[in-house]
């Protein structure tokens, strides 16, 4: 595309908010880290790469407007809203809330003991005030192919999971050591590479916690390094 950008973003280079049950670092403004210019990438307004202590975790707490994507990396993570939805989330399961109108959702750790770790993204929706929504489903079997799998979707794909934003497609990979993707072409492209590391043709090796944003972007090489990756990517159209 003319005028195609790649603006890398380092992992420790995130905003950071620590608490004692609680370590979560945040792509994009969130909470009382503010940036005014970091804060969105298309339609994409929150990447928060968050830990929770065994035990803890968020109370109910309110969202409106909003479709809301969990992807968890490691143990397991227990969701209740105000809807009557219940789910436990682990690692390859796609979950997401449309807040909608307004609803209430908790988000705890289902063990006692271990950590869960794992990525919420905010997507904007094209329609306000709808009824609110959740759907999960189990997509380990896709993943293990190595290539790419549309995850959620609001473009009609064969995703597990849609949105309520014509314009967006979640895309995620897990990666074995060399294993080649290409990632889509899109007017805004956030790549980010949750675990491991893989090279971006043309700009060069990224690793945990870094990201890609790309803008009016042609399809891009994704190598996986000698550890593979796991990535999630974001294909959406403007804010």
């Amino acid at each position: 595309m003319t005028g195609q950008t790649i603006d890398i973003h380092r992992s420790a280079d995130r905003f950071h908010t620590r608490a004692r049950w609680l370590d979560s670092k945040h792509s994009f403004s969130f909470g009382w880290h503010y940036s005014p210019t970091n804060t969105h990438h298309g339609q994409l307004l929150v990447l928060n790469d968050d830990v929770v202590a065994g035990g803890t975790g968020f109370d109910m707490h309110p969202h409106r407007d909003m479709e809301i994507v969990t992807w968890v990396l490691e143990g397991e993570l227990e969701h209740k809203d105000s809807e009557g939805n219940r789910g436990l989330l682990y690692p390859g399961l796609a979950q997401r809330m449309s807040a909608g109108r307004g609803i209430w959702h908790s988000e705890k750790n289902w063990s006692a003991a271990a950590d869960v770790h794992f990525i919420q993204m905010w997507v904007l929706p094209d329609t306000e005030a709808i009824d609110p929504g959740y759907e999960q489903l189990d997509i380990n079997d896709q993943l293990a192919s190595g290539g790419l799998v549309p995850v959620a979707s609001g473009q009609g794909h064969d995703a597990a999971i849609s949105i309520q934003q014509k314009d967006a497609v979640l895309w995620a990979a897990r990666m074995s050591a060399g294993d080649r993707i290409m990632v889509p072409g899109a007017a805004f492209g956030h790549l980010f590479i949750a675990r491991g590391a893989a090279e971006l043709e043309p700009a060069g090796v990224l690793t945990t916690g870094d990201a890609a944003r790309l803008t009016n972007s042609d399809d891009m090489a994704l190598v996986a390094g000698d550890d593979g990756a796991e990535v999630l990517i974001w294909t959406t159209g403007a804010l």
